[in-house]
């Protein structure tokens, strides 16, 4: 396992390439040089957090206030074509 540091700058340029660095070992992005974030695969999180891996479903009910009622609102009137141009 190798440990790859990107400068946040080059992070925000170029996720792909932290990516795929991740699939190696950890990223650390870096603000002013020092170590801010980590970046790890999924199955690398669960084996150090001594979890099972979730499904999405999983993960979006135990997110916090989830549960809540989602109403989207109503449109009155007829609909228009977009014009691009």
């Amino acid at each position: 396992m190798s440990i790859t540091s990107i400068p946040s700058r080059d992070f925000t340029r170029d996720v792909a390439a932290a990516k795929r660095a991740a699939s190696t070992g950890p990223v650390f992005i870096t603000d002013r040089g020092r170590p801010a974030y980590a970046l790890l695969k999924i199955e690398d999180y669960y084996d150090l957090a001594g979890e099972a891996p979730r499904s999405l479903l999983e993960t979006m009910d135990a997110i916090e206030g989830g549960g809540f009622d989602f109403e989207p609102p109503k449109i009155d009137g007829p609909l228009r074509s977009a014009a691009f141009e």
